[in-house]
């Protein structure tokens, strides 16, 4: 595949991410809302690390990636 080929089908997945984002909130109701994401709220600040949430991500991302370069092949 060349580079814009790919760049098209990327495209067309962070528009599908939208979509559904915003049709669909459910969806993602359970992101930041993991044991292990960190929720710190003071008087004057709030910080918010999601640890578990973008592990989970990242893991989708991988087996993603290595379903379609297996595809590819």
């Amino acid at each position: 595949m060349t580079t814009g080929t790919v760049l098209i089908w990327v495209g067309v997945g962070v528009v599908l991410v939208g979509i559904l984002v915003t049709w669909a909130p459910w969806a993602f109701s359970w992101f930041g809302n993991l044991p292990g994401d960190i929720r710190h709220r003071s008087e004057h600040s709030t910080v918010f690390i999601p640890i578990t949430s973008m592990i989970i991500v990242s893991i989708g991302i991988s087996v993603l990636l290595a379903l379609i370069r297996r595809l590819g092949e």
